[in-house]
């Protein structure tokens, strides 16, 4: 019986594959193509970042282990430079260190070879799902802070900030629901698109991190406020 095909979320979503196996990223090619993506390709770290300059790509597929720079030196320039180009890593290191680190480097999502098909196109849909989320929606406001979702951008005091990926992304979901305590695996869900582990400190590093940008006093939030054992509220400011 013939796999159904799935239709793209986001019609002729482009995909830059980056990867230095030929049979892998031939395989990986084909099928992206049959499931309706648009799709690029490159074999190390250099022509990838020279790619990614150039063109507008939805999601990266990065190999970790590249000639010439590596997926952590590529996925790092890329936020350096202020681009929120979702990104999914693959490689071959399967310890929760690596994986940490690869989050860490802006990824937004991880995988491990060998990896199913199936498991990829689920993850680069949901990752599509919050591209098409955060594309829309208006300007948000609050105190002297500008926020623009479909700019990628934030301005504090008429001035730019600079956000990682990810805490563009969870800042832009607090703002979307002011007033409502959103757990940390409410978050993990929906910014970073997996679910918490009991030991996980991701939100509130990143929330430590927000508050160091955009509070008035970060010691003091305003905005971004903890409600103690149940997770984070935004406030509107009055």
């Amino acid at each position: 019986m013939k796999e159904a095909a799935r239709v793209p979320l986001v019609a002729e979503a482009r995909i830059l594959l980056v990867d230095d196996e030929p049979g892998l990223r031939r395989t990986l090619s084909d099928r992206l193509r049959k499931e309706g993506y648009a799709v690029d390709s490159a074999v190390n770290g250099a022509i990838a970042l020279d790619l990614a300059r150039k063109s507008h790509y939805d999601i990266i597929i990065l190999d970790l282990n590249l000639p010439a720079k590596d997926g952590l030196q590529v996925c790092q320039e890329l936020r350096r430079e202020g681009q929120n180009v979702a990104v999914l890593m693959l490689t071959a290191r399967d310890s929760m260190a690596d994986k940490i680190t690869g989050l860490k480097s802006g990824a937004d999502d991880y995988m491990t070879k060998p990896f199913e098909s199936a498991e990829l196109l689920a993850r680069l849909e949901a990752l599509l799902r919050r591209i098409r989320g955060d594309a829309g929606g208006e300007e948000l406001a609050f105190g002297d802070v500008v926020v623009k979702p479909r700019a990628g951008q934030v301005l504090r005091g008429g001035r730019p900030v600079r956000l990682s990926a990810q805490e563009f992304k969870l800042l832009v979901h607090l703002v979307r629901h002011p007033g409502l305590v959103l757990s940390r695996d409410e978050l993990l869900d929906a910014v970073w698109g997996y679910q918490a582990t009991p030991e996980t400190r991701t939100v509130d590093v990143h929330v430590s991190w927000l508050r160091q940008k955009l509070e008035p006093d970060p010691h003091s939030p305003r905005y971004i406020v903890t409600v103690y054992g149940l997770g984070y509220r935004f406030e509107t400011p009055a």
